[in-house]
């Protein structure tokens, strides 16, 4: 009887491993067989070389450019650019606002109220504005101002400004 069951066995054994899942494994063989790494070679590094920035003498884009007079010429209308600056110049002309006019011993101030809220007097020959403002007159109503401003090509023009009494 042992050797019965030892026959049994072993046909069983020969059942299981059948070839049903041999086409799988043909498979796997095959798949595998032209999957072969390639890597490419680096590419041929170029050594550093420094770049020194030479242009501080060139112009700057961001100026207005003027064209270059001869020794004797130029002239014309500039502001005075060493004048001692007041407080009002340091603040846009359209951010600052009339809000009163003070008469004092027969002379006529502006008050002017910054964004910061604060308040300034100001009377004719003062200068308020980034675009060197002068005051030129202040009367009941408002203050008449000549800006002198510069220009795409670098000259210097005059233009007429005014503030004006606002009521609330």
């Amino acid at each position: 009887m042992k050797q019965l069951v030892v026959i049994v066995a072993l046909l069983s054994l020969a059942a299981c491993s059948g070839s049903e899942h041999d086409d799988l494994t043909q498979f796997v063989k095959e798949s595998g067989a032209n999957l072969r790494g390639k890597v490419d070679p680096l590419p041929e590094m170029r050594p550093y070389q420094p770049f020194t920035y030479n242009a501080y003498d060139l112009s700057d884009p961001f100026k207005p450019r003027k064209l270059k007079l001869s020794a004797g010429g130029g002239g014309g209308l500039q502001p005075d650019m060493n004048r001692p600056k007041e407080p009002l110049e340091s603040f846009a002309l359209e951010s600052l606002k009339l809000v009163g006019i003070l008469k004092q011993k027969n002379e006529i101030y502006a008050v002017i109220k910054t964004p910061e809220n604060t308040i300034y007097r100001v009377r004719t020959g003062n200068y308020l504005g980034q675009n060197f403002g002068k005051v030129l007159a202040v009367t009941d109503t408002e203050v008449k101002i000549k800006e002198t401003v510069q220009d795409s090509a670098g000259d210097w023009a005059e233009r007429d400004s005014t503030l004006t009494l606002q009521e609330q």
